[in-house]
């Protein structure tokens, strides 16, 4: 078994999968292990809707319609036998901090009434989760947002116009063939001794990759 610091270094963006289904029941597995993401007031305001085999045809013929894909780089993302559309749920967390015992903080009058939108902050916590688990298992993944058809998915999804959508997931084994990487891929990491700051907030030291 491999260690959780084995995942965390194996673990990049998948942009090419094969269409083997995954096997029975492991979404669940990884999506129970997503569902112990820290929750404000465990509050657990997310959601996802899945697509699987033929029904992911929903999701591209929304977003990516036949005319564009011409031109799409990324042709075996096609292939991925799992789409899962991860929503947040604000009105959750309005509702737990309308509560008694949270009623005191004022949070439950709204969003305004929240500096940090912790319905983003714990889905995009979860989708995380996911993303490692799904290292565990041995498939790829890749994390990326809807900037196109949205409404028209939504709409026929039968999705709650109060569910944000933070972004999509593609699960899947990933494709033998060689994948193209993306552009951003070249780009040094930041180390430690770049983002902490110790005491207080200090420059980068001379020479590091900003």
């Amino acid at each position: 078994m491999a260690s959780f610091a084995e995942v965390v270094n194996r673990r990049r963006m998948t942009r090419s999968f094969s269409d083997r289904p995954l096997p029975p029941h492991l979404l669940e597995k990884m999506v129970d292990l997503a569902s112990r993401a820290p929750s404000a007031g465990k509050s657990q305001g997310w959601d996802l809707v899945v697509l699987e085999g033929a029904d992911t045809a929903l999701f591209w013929d929304a977003t990516l319609p036949g005319e564009r894909r011409d031109s799409f780089v990324w042709h075996g993302l096609l292939n991925a036998p799992v789409i899962c559309l991860v929503f947040a749920d604000p009105g959750a967390y309005l509702e737990r901090y309308s509560e008694p015992d949270k009623a005191h903080t004022g949070l439950g009058s709204g969003p305004q009434a929240w500096p940090v939108p912790y319905w983003t902050v714990d889905t995009s916590m979860a989708a995380m989760i996911l993303l490692l688990a799904a290292e565990d298992a041995g498939l790829g993944a890749l994390f990326f947002a809807v900037f196109n058809g949205e409404e028209a998915l939504r709409q026929r999804l039968g999705v709650p116009e109060d569910r944000q959508l933070l972004g999509a997931i593609a699960l899947g084994y990933r494709s033998p063939a060689p994948a193209r990487t993306g552009r951003s891929a070249t780009r040094p990491r930041r180390g430690a001794d770049v983002i902490i700051h110790r005491g207080a907030w200090s420059p980068p030291p001379a020479g590091a990759d900003r």
